[in-house]
């Protein structure tokens, strides 16, 4: 599985729905998530990609879409 079909895999087990969001659709303006959701996909994030996300970048607008997640784990990289 590649690196963005696993983003949209945790996405859709976060949001506990099929969804299917664009590249750059934000996922808390569309609905997708809420920010109640953050701590849930980042430690999902942290568990599929065996990373630690450091509480300064717990920021919604680093996680708000597919691309921003995949330009986040690019830098961490």
């Amino acid at each position: 599985m590649n690196r963005k079909a696993q983003i949209l895999e945790i996405i859709r087990e976060v949001a506990h729905k099929d969804v299917n969001p664009g590249a750059d659709e934000s996922l808390f303006e569309s609905g997708i998530l809420d920010s109640f959701a953050l701590p849930d996909m980042v430690s999902a994030i942290e568990r599929e990609f065996k990373i630690e996300v450091p509480d300064a970048d717990l920021n919604p607008r680093k996680f708000d879409s597919v691309a921003r997640i995949e330009a986040y784990l690019d830098n961490r990289a």
